[in-house]
């Protein structure tokens, strides 16, 4: 197949964005204090200076959607109308990506949502493209080469079943009238159970496989393009190296690391760790978009990691994160550098185990004695220890299948695309993905490191307003004065509970007027995941 030039494609095309909150599509779209403040566009900004908001007004559309409901959640007919009219592209990177997220939520989203947005898509007249961004640990906990196939029918899966159980338990819950805390407890469980039940590790991939499964299914004549990412980290090169979105996956063990909060774990010394650049991710999503609006095919699914041409393994992360903080110490809050130490890898869950309880759990008991005694003059010392145990019990319990795991994703597919750009006319300078050109000790080292520092460090200065606990239902003035409009709440989040809010945005949410509906929804800690609109050559429309 002949691609030819990624821009000259997209140049006066519509693309439709959902989940533009998200980690990948943060790089594409968002606006304003919680999009634009981020480094992620300080090129954009430098290059257009004063005009970047007449420049994005022109471009960028912002719809107050919701993707768990049938069109979006689309009341306006007229817009409604033109979308399906106007689309040439949909991209799909709304996701629910916390592992134990409750399972009605990661579901709605995750599953129902990918239906929800494939229906649409069949209605749009001039769609030339659908693109889905899914993740490569759909296959479950499997060994060996894992292949670009398709999930029809993946491990007897029952959609339906799985949506009746969430329906039973939750009239239960509401029948015998639990309060919102212990809903939320039990429909976290619910999801792990299930999950691990059919064979995968929690509830987010769980959620995502059955959302694929279906979309396959359904997509009928749809031109349909499946990305599978691994672990995701950040920025190789663009918009400049080393943004880092997030604190998660392997953040977590830099950022615990640094401040001496992990000093053992759970994984095979010579496990693999997929990571793959988020710029990686997004330039083989726009190749592979381009790709298949000219000459779709039925199965357009592409692994997009490292682990089998560039592979990178868990104790060598561990130890750049090591030699780098040993070198460069965090500074911790009494101003004094943490003295790291190299991080324990147990092969065993039981000699984690036995390990935690001679070193930690048995000291904890006595310090916990001893308290009873000189009546808490341990207490500092005693909660702090309490709290760096829990930590290290809930990055196991939370990581330990990515750290057992032994397959390695096969991306002929992506090598064959990445092949064909190199002969078309594709600027594959712009749009690269292949990661064997990266050096993974120099990357850690020198670029994604340094980057996750210094996002510890802004969110050290200036640390997020808490504005509700999950599980506490406020007032609608409370919401509305101090929670953003539909159009900007991610889903992912509600049940955080974080909000960063200043004094110019809670005027502007002020002015928002919420309906019942989106009330209702924030009380049920379920966000509508945003969706907006891309016309490069016109404007923007907004659900």
């Amino acid at each position: 197949m002949e691609l030819g030039s990624v821009v000259e494609f997209l140049e006066n095309k519509t693309i439709l964005v959902s989940g533009v909150t998200g980690f990948v599509a943060k790089a594409a779209l968002r606006f304003q204090n919680e999009v634009l403040a981020k480094d992620v566009f300080n090129v954009l900004k430098e290059k257009w200076g004063t005009r970047l908001n007449s420049f994005i007004s022109e471009k960028i559309t912002f719809v107050p959607g919701d993707i768990s409901s049938e069109d979006l959640g689309l009341k306006d007919s007229n817009l409604k109308e033109e979308l399906w009219n106007e689309l040439d592209i949909m991209v799909n990177s709304a996701a629910i990506t916390k592992f134990d997220e409750r399972y009605d939520v990661a579901f709605g989203i995750n599953t129902l949502g990918v239906i929800h947005l494939v229906n649409f898509a069949k209605k749009c007249v001039k769609l030339k493209v659908f693109v889905h961004v899914s993740t490569a640990y759909v296959a479950g906990e499997r060994t060996g080469l894992i292949l670009e196939n398709p999930l029809d029918g993946a491990s007897g899966l029952d959609f339906d079943a799985e949506m009746k159980v969430i329906d039973q338990k939750l009239n239960e819950l509401k029948t015998k009238g639990a309060p919102q805390k212990e809903i939320t407890l039990f429909m976290k469980n619910l999801g792990t159970e299930r999950a691990k039940l059919h064979g995968w590790p929690n509830t987010y991939v769980f959620t995502k496989t059955m959302g694929e499964m279906l979309m396959q299914q359904s997509k009928e004549n749809l031109s349909l393009v499946i990305i599978r990412p691994t672990v995701v980290s950040g920025t190789y090169k663009e918009p400049f190296p080393g943004w880092v979105e997030d604190l998660k996956t392997i953040n977590t063990l830099f950022v615990a690391s640094a401040q001496g909060n992990l000093p053992c774990l759970v994984g095979e010394t010579k496990i693999i760790m997929d990571v793959i650049p988020v710029d990686m991710v997004v330039n083989a999503m726009i190749v592979a978009m381009v790709a298949h609006a000219k000459q779709p095919s039925d199965a357009n699914i592409y692994h997009v990691g490292s682990s089998l041409r560039n592979p990178v393994t868990l104790v060598s992360i561990l130890d750049y994160g090591f030699v780098y903080f040993t070198k460069k110490p965090w500074i911790n809050k009494q101003g004094k550098p943490v003295k790291v130490s190299k991080i324990i890898l147990f092969s065993s869950i039981a000699s984690f185990h036995g390990y935690m309880q001679i070193r930690y759990l048995l000291p904890l008991k006595g310090l916990q004695v001893a308290n009873t005694v000189f009546h808490n003059f341990f207490k500092g010392v005693y909660n702090d220890l309490r709290k760096k145990v829990k930590f290290v019990m809930r990055v196991v319990e939370i990581y330990k299948p990515y750290f057992y795991f032994n397959g390695i994703f096969d991306d002929t597919n992506t090598e064959k695309l990445r092949m064909t750009a190199r002969g078309s006319r594709t600027e594959t300078d712009l749009f690269y993905f292949d990661p064997d050109s990266i050096e993974w000790r120099d990357y850690f080292m020198n670029t994604h490191i340094p980057g996750v520092e210094k996002l510890l460090q802004q969110k050290r200065s200036f640390p997020k307003t808490k504005v509700f606990r999950s599980g506490h239902v406020p007032s609608d003035k409370t919401i509305t004065d101090r929670v953003m409009p539909m159009t900007f709440i991610q889903s992912s989040r509600m049940g955080n509970t974080h909000f960063p809010v200043s004094h110019r945005d809670k005027t502007y949410f002020q002015r928002q007027r919420l309906s019942k509906m989106t009330l209702n929804v924030l009380r049920n800690q379920i966000g509508a995941a945003p969706i907006c609109c891309w016309k490069p050559m016109s404007g923007i429309y907004a659900l």
